[in-house]
């Protein structure tokens, strides 16, 4: 009789953290700006630009 092995996490099952994500208003209402955040701020003060959000490191959250 042999003994069971364990079997490995894949990728799908380990809990991967993940940054939600905000928009530049949110970044411009922060207590603790990042760089990130505040380069996006520069980039959508610029007349025309479209943006789409940016990562935000103070909303991690472990996916389940």
């Amino acid at each position: 009789m042999s003994k069971a092995k364990k079997k490995k996490q894949t990728a799908d099952t380990r809990a991967q953290p993940q940054m939600k994500i905000v928009l530049s208003d949110t970044c411009a209402q922060c207590r603790t700006p990042c760089a990130r955040g505040l380069d996006y701020l520069a980039r959508m003060r610029q007349p025309g630009a479209i943006g789409r959000g940016v990562p935000c490191v103070l909303t991690l959250v472990a996916r389940k």
